[in-house]
């Protein structure tokens, strides 16, 4: 636990506090002080800095859902690693949980082992929203995970996956694919209806699409589960005799979508998947399916926390902004991985 640590995260005028959006690469975290700065203008770890240099040790705990899905093992995994990067952080990881009350009981405990800071990626962002209000008023840094809670005072910084901006991805590339075919049938796999990411997701398509004249013509929801993927994918498969393009919200139900495919003998299309799970990209690389991209959103964004919970503890910013704080909410981009630049991403990509 840092001695020095300091604690300037109670109740702030939501107002007050810069807000940075899509384009922010948290992976070259390092320090503000223009001399520690390098001259270059390239993005990651090109800053000259003294960031990562070890500083007082601070104690991070760590929550998110049960990995029972092979993003949320990735989400995980991911903060372990870059935790261990690191020999002045401390990660205590919770036993991954699917029951809001023992998630909350985790985030009690955090506070009664006064940790410097939580990284916290909640089943449910309304029902930790309280505790994490807790947290906050205790002078503990949140620094929310892809779920975000019902207020703002709940999180010191947000670090968001875009989920519109995949469906924008993934219709782009159609578009680029397909553009010069008014008449392109296009199917789309969704995952969870209900869901708001879900319905995020399906808007930025269908705009991204409409930009090019193309619509989706044929649209069935799974569970981002195998055996959902195949259920769904089937009975899609039965009821459009031709497609030029299908776009699957997700890799792990990606995988029993592609089972579905290969038993029906279709090869008529192209798919674009979703999240960027290590296989898909495998398939990409050897291309030997319909599989030919798929759209990133990042497993990584748990291990972009621990970075931005270590420089908050630390009283430490960002080096390639001229703002000394840490933004309020970062959110990650959504490229579209292709055999052309997929080594840039298997390195970090989830397994399903």
């Amino acid at each position: 636990m840092s001695a020095t640590r300091q604690r300037p995260f109670r109740r702030l005028p939501y107002a007050t506090v810069a807000l940075l959006s899509a384009g922010v690469l948290v992976a070259g975290c390092t320090s503000n002080t223009p001399e520690e700065s390098g001259g270059g203008g390239g993005g990651g770890n090109q800053a000259a800095s003294d960031n990562d240099e070890a500083g007082d040790t601070v104690t991070i705990g760590f929550s998110a859902p049960a990995a029972d899905h092979g993003w949320m093992a990735g989400i995980t995994e991911a903060a372990r690693a870059e935790a261990e990067g690191y020999e002045d952080v401390e990660l205590v990881v919770a036993e991954g949980t699917n029951d809001v009350s023992a998630q909350i009981s985790q985030v009690e405990t955090f506070i009664n082992d006064d940790v410097d800071a939580i990284v916290l990626l909640p089943f449910d962002g309304a029902a930790l929203t309280p505790v994490a209000l807790q947290a906050m008023e205790a002078g503990i840094p949140v620094i929310n995970v892809d779920r975000q809670f019902d207020s703002p005072f709940a999180a010191r910084t947000t670090i968001l996956g875009d989920n519109y901006g995949m469906g924008v991805s993934a219709g782009t590339y159609i578009c680029e694919q397909l553009g010069d075919n008014p008449d392109a049938v296009v199917a789309e796999i969704a995952g969870i209806d209900s869901l708001p990411l879900t319905q995020d997701r399906s808007q930025g398509f269908a705009d991204a699409l409409s930009e090019c004249g193309l619509n989706v013509d044929n649209r069935v929801a799974a569970d981002f589960t195998v055996e959902g993927g195949e259920e769904a994918a089937a009975n899609l498969l039965q009821a459009a005799p031709q497609i030029d393009a299908i776009w699957n919200h997700d890799d792990d139900q990606g995988v029993g979508v592609l089972a579905a495919i290969e038993n029906a003998g279709r090869d008529e299309f192209f798919m674009v998947g979703g999240a960027g799970s290590a296989n898909a990209m495998r398939a990409i690389q050897e291309g030997n399916s319909v599989l030919q991209a798929t759209v990133i959103y990042p497993s990584t964004q748990a291990a972009d926390g621990v970075r931005l919970a270590r420089l908050i503890a630390q009283d430490k910013a960002l080096s390639d902004l001229v703002e000394v704080e840490i933004p309020r909410e970062i959110v990650l981009n959504a490229p579209v991985v292709t055999a052309d630049n997929v080594d840039q991403y298997i390195d970090t990509a989830f397994e399903s």
